[in-house]
C-alpha cells in the first residue's frame, strides 16, 4: 500500500531532534522524500552542529527512505533560499515546508534583555517567513507555468504559550502568536496557487520543554511523547488535506483539537466622552468570555 505522502518532497526545519525529528521520520515512513534541516545549535540557539540532521537522515536511509541533511539558518534570507533550492535540485520539486525550528530564551519581562527578545523573534518569526516566502515564489512560478493548482503545503509551528499565553515567555509567546496570524493571512494569499497553510500548537516533552511543567515522570514521557504530534503534521502534508487551510491545530498525547481564533464579543455604541466610557467598558468586560488558559479553558 502506498504511503500517505508517497513521492512528495518535504522540508522539515529543526528536524534533528524532538518534534521535528518525528515529523521527518513519519513523513519518510509514509513515502515522502525529506530534507532534514537543523542548524544543530543549543536550546538557546547558540552554536551549530550538522550531526543531529545527519543522524536523522541515516535513520531514514536505514529504513529504505530518501533524505538529505541541511544545516541552513532558517532566519537567514539567503540560507533559507538555498534550502528551498536544495530540495528542488535534489528531488526535482518541492511539495511541503514544515517550519518547526525554534529556540527558547525564557525570562520575566522586567529581566529580559534586548538580545533575548531579538534572538527568539528572529528564529521563530523570520525563520517562518523566509522559507515560506521562497517556497511560495517557487509555487507561484510553477502555477504560472502549468496553470494548475500546485498542491503545496506550508505547516507552521505555534504554541499554547502564544495562543493562550504563559508567564515568562513574552518573547516566545509573541513570536508564536505572530506565527498564528502569519498563517491565517498566508493561507488567504496562497490559496490562489493551490497552497494550503496550517499551523500546529504542539504539546510535547523535548529538550526545550523538559524543564517546564514539573518533574519528568514516566507517565509524562508517555503522554507528552512528540510522536503524538507527528500524525496531524503528516496528514496536513498529504494531498488529502487540500481543502483544509488557515487552521490552528493543537496536538499532543492528550488532545487533538482546532483552536478557534479571535471572535468579536460583546459590543456597545461608541461615545466621544471618556468620562462616559467607564460604565460601558465595565459592562462589556462583565459580559465578555474570559481569556483562555494554557489548557484552552477559561481562566478563573
Amino acid at each position: 500500500m502506498a504511503g500517505l505522502c508517497e513521492g512528495r518532497v518535504c522540508i522539515v526545519t529543526g528536524a534533528g531532534r524532538g518534534i521535528g525529528r518525528e515529523y521527518a521520520l513519519m513523513l519518510a515512513e509514509e513515502g515522502a522524500r525529506v530534507v532534514v534541516n537543523d542548524l544543530g545549535g543549543a536550546a538557546d540557539g547558540t552554536g551549530s552542529d550538522l550531526s543531529p540532521a545527519d543522524s536523522v537522515v541515516a535513520e531514514i536511509k536505514a529504513k529504505g527512505g530518501e533524505a538529505v541533511s541541511n544545516g541552513s539558518d532558517v532566519s537567514n534570507w539567503d540560507q533559507a533560499k538555498a534550502m528551498i533550492d536544495q530540495a528542488i535540485k535534489t528531488f526535482g520539486k518541492l511539495d511541503v515546508v514544515i517550519n518547526n525550528a525554534g529556540i527558547l530564551r525564557d525570562r520575566m519581562l522586567v529581566n529580559m534583555t534586548e538580545a533575548e527578545w531579538d534572538a527568539v523573534i528572529k528564529v521563530h518569526l523570520k525563520g517562518t517567513f523566509a522559507p515560506t516566502h521562497h517556497a511560495a515564489n517557487y509555487w507561484r512560478e510553477l502555477n504560472k507555468e502549468t496553470g494548475q493548482p500546485v498542491n503545496g503545503r506550508i505547516i507552521n509551528t505555534s504554541s499554547v504559550s502564544g495562543i493562550y499565553g504563559n508567564i515568562g515567555q513574552t518573547n516566545y509567546g509573541a513570536a508564536k502568536q505572530g506565527i498564528a496570524a502569519f498563517s491565517i493571512i498566508a493561507a488567504r494569499e496562497l490559496r490562489r496557487y493551490g497552497v494550503t497553510v496550517n499551523c500546529i500548537a504542539p504539546g510535547a516533552l523535548t529538550r526545550l520543554t523538559e524543564n517546564l511543567g514539573g518533574p519528568v515522570t514516566e507517565e509524562r514521557k508517555v503522554a507528552m511523547n512528540p510522536k503524538w504530534v507527528a500524525p496531524i503534521a503528516v496528514w496536513l502534508a498529504s494531498e488529502e488535506s487540500k481543502d483544509v487551510s488557515g487552521r490552528m491545530w493543537e496536538a499532543s498525547g492528550g488532545v487533538l483539537a482546532i483552536a478557534e481564533g479571535w471572535h468579536r464579543g460583546p459590543t456597545a455604541q461608541p461615545v466621544m466622552d471618556p468620562k462616559e466610557i467607564g460604565p460601558i467598558a465595565l459592562d462589556l468586560v462583565a459580559r465578555a468570555r474570559k481569556n483562555a488558559g494554557m489548557d484552552g479553558k477559561d481562566l478563573d
